[in-house]
């Protein structure tokens, strides 16, 4: 990957090295979002902790919502903080080390034990979250602004490989235990096991190359937890002098709700609906970020040379056109095509709206502006997935309802796109004081 990143789109000081070990952590923490939250640890708790009760998928997405609601409350002042004492990779080491440990501990998880499960769950994935906003907040330090579209899509690129390399050693895993006979209560705790393993040594990559370029902020004031809440409404009035921003993250919050529910639901949905076997499962969640890593790296490019709000807009009809497909479906054949649709538009969405938050973030307050970034992507996953399970238990279990449904959220976030003007943005962010 080192060949591919030109010096011309780096900052003065930053070597390729260092944005290959920034890269490195969504090497690192894709697994966990791959074989925790969409193809292994969901379908299991649905159908194995849970023994596929109602009640389940609701259960499941009220867990992932209230770990979100954790983190749009806090990162912002835990953000914050790392600007003024110039800490983000200090915290990121922590946070890393906390996501890795809680998800060890979903190994010890048996079945019907859904309280504890939930619990390590909330743990585990506001960890995760701490820890992608934070990476985030370094693109700006690496890139220069018309070549941020592709640095991103570089760093998604390899975290698709890093999600399918962890996917694949599971998979591998998973079908050896299925021939000796072993059950998901026997082999989903290795397959947690072997994420967290990965994720904590991709990590360490990161840790010895990337480097901390932030200035510390004295004067920016220091908060306690109870004041990082107050902060965050503080953190929404600073924001008001960048209204393409604060559109930027309107937009955000209605069509990530849709991808959360792809990223949180796609297993579930595949085993519960359409009748996949976990194996297939595995499978269809493997060729699924094969094609968010060409989304990722293609749109990635494409995006800094047609414009990063136009790749946005048509990822997000792409989005509405899997919906529509999942929700008709009759057949696994059917169904995978909207998985391939699904994660080629997975890989752009995501890598576009990063590149275009980090060209509309002031330079001094990175951590904080990227905390507020973080607040509207968790509110989406917590109105997406968890709409989908009220929908889903109020139905009577119809999931395709729900699926159908979430083309919505793409569609409103079309409209939100439509006003932001990504230059203006820019102007009104490297002006500031």
């Amino acid at each position: 990957m080192a060949n591919l990143i030109s010096r011309a789109a780096l900052n003065p000081g930053v070597r390729k090295r260092e944005v290959f070990g920034w890269a490195m952590y969504d090497f690192a923490n894709s697994g966990y979002t791959t074989v925790v939250i969409t193809a292994v640890f969901a379908a299991y708790f649905v159908g194995g902790l849970a023994g596929g009760a109602d009640w389940a998928t609701l259960a499941w997405t009220s867990g992932l919502s209230v770990s979100y609601l954790i983190v749009m409350l806090t990162m912002p002042g835990l953000g914050a903080r790392a600007d003024r004492v110039a800490g983000k990779k200090r915290m990121l080491m922590w946070v890393t080390a906390g996501c890795v440990l809680s998800t060890a501990a979903l190994a010890f998880v048996g079945p019907g034990q859904v309280a504890l499960a939930l619990c390590i769950l909330v743990v585990s994935n506001t960890f995760f979250s701490y820890g992608e906003s934070l990476t985030a907040s370094f693109l700006p330090e690496l890139a220069k602004p018309e070549a941020m579209g592709r640095v991103s899509g570089w760093g998604w690129s390899l975290g698709y490989i890093g999600g399918m390399l962890t996917l694949g050693i599971c998979l591998a895993y998973v079908l050896s235990a299925q021939a000796r006979g072993e059950t998901g209560s026997q082999f989903v705790p290795v397959t947690m096991l072997i994420t967290a393993v990965i994720y904590g040594a991709a990590a360490l990559v990161t840790f010895a190359l990337l480097k901390e370029h932030s200035v510390a902020q004295p004067n920016l004031p220091a908060r306690t937890f109870l004041q990082s809440l107050r902060g965050l409404r503080q953190t929404l009035r600073d924001a008001k002098p960048y209204p393409d921003f604060l559109r930027l993250l309107a937009c955000t919050v209605t069509y990530q709700g849709g991808v959360a529910v792809a990223i949180t639901l796609a297993a579930i949905y595949a085993e519960q609906v359409i009748g996949f076997q976990p194996q297939e499962t595995m499978v269809l969640i493997f060729v699924l970020n094969i094609a968010a890593f060409v989304g990722a790296f293609l749109l990635g490019h494409l995006q800094d040379r047609f414009g990063h709000k136009l790749t946005l807009s048509l990822t997000l009809w792409g989005w509405v056109a899997t919906c529509i497909i999942a929700a008709v479906s009759s057949s696994k054949d059917m169904f995978w095509w909207a998985a391939a649709i699904a994660g080629f538009c997975m890989g752009s969405s995501q890598s576009s709206g990063r590149a275009m938050a980090a060209l509309m973030v002031p330079p001094q307050r990175l951590g904080e502006f990227f905390g507020l970034w973080t607040f509207a992507i968790r509110l989406a996953s917590i109105l997406g997935p968890l709409t989908y399970g009220l929908i889903t238990w109020l139905s009577d279990g119809n999931q395709r309802l729900a699926i159908g449904s979430t083309s919505l959220l793409f569609i409103l976030g079309w409209v939100l796109l439509l006003p932001v003007d990504v230059e203006r943005g820019r102007l009104a962010a490297q002006s500031s004081d």
